[in-house]
């Protein structure tokens, strides 16, 4: 008996089932995150930023309930893709207002964006851990440009940092997706899952800015 293959086969099986499991709840996330965004679309600042909070509340509890509670940790991450839609809703809601074609450009640019990066993180053989602590590290840099151009005001700043944020989140999107590839426990699914569809959602809002931009 070839143990080598009998080893392999099972694994595969795991991966495949693994994958198919977070890309599942990153679809079922979407679509919560969707409606949360249409019935957010009339709310004022104030709640927009309470919802924000809860998601990410939602989001912090979720590390510490993937070990022991799969079900408790899926039900907080559809409420951490509810709670940021009806945070972004109003956001959304100003840019179809304004410039309808440029969220479906968004929508369209962002999932090739996932595609392609995604394809590539999971199917690369190359360690990509320095890329994601390069981009952990831009990531945090970026806020910090962000909260200075509250400040102070420069040309052509929100296409730099649209630019920057998509730059970056290259890099946490291809190493978030070879570490779907590389983990064996179906129980990180909804963690996984919530990595990959805050990457899209990031992606999905530099985009909206660019292409927001234009008019």
């Amino acid at each position: 008996m070839d143990f080598s293959t009998a080893y392999v086969a099972p694994a595969r099986d795991q991966a495949r089932t693994l994958f198919g499991r977070v890309m599942g709840l990153v679809a079922i996330t979407t679509a919560v995150f969707t409606l949360g965004v249409y019935a957010g679309r009339d709310l004022s600042v104030g709640w927009s930023i309470a919802w924000f909070i809860l998601g990410f509340v939602c989001l912090i509890a979720m590390n510490f309930t993937v070990r022991s509670s799969g079900g408790t940790s899926t039900a907080l991450l559809l409420g951490v893709g509810l709670f940021l839609g009806l945070g972004i809703g109003p956001t959304v809601a100003y840019y179809t207002a304004t410039s309808p074609q440029a969220v479906w450009q968004a929508a369209g640019a962002t999932a090739l964006f996932m595609a392609g990066c995604g394809a590539f993180g999971y199917a690369t053989r190359r360690d990509l851990s320095a890329v994601g602590r390069i981009s952990f590290w831009g990531l945090l840099g970026l806020i910090i440009f962000g909260i200075i151009l509250i400040f102070v005001q420069i040309p052509g700043a929100d296409l730099i940092y649209s630019i920057l944020g998509l730059v970056i989140f290259a890099g946490l999107t291809m190493y978030d997706f070879q570490r779907l590839r590389r983990t064996k426990g179906l129980e990180s699914a909804p963690i996984i899952a919530a990595s990959i569809f805050l990457d899209a959602l990031n992606v999905f809002l530099f985009f909206l800015r660019i292409f927001g931009g234009r008019d």
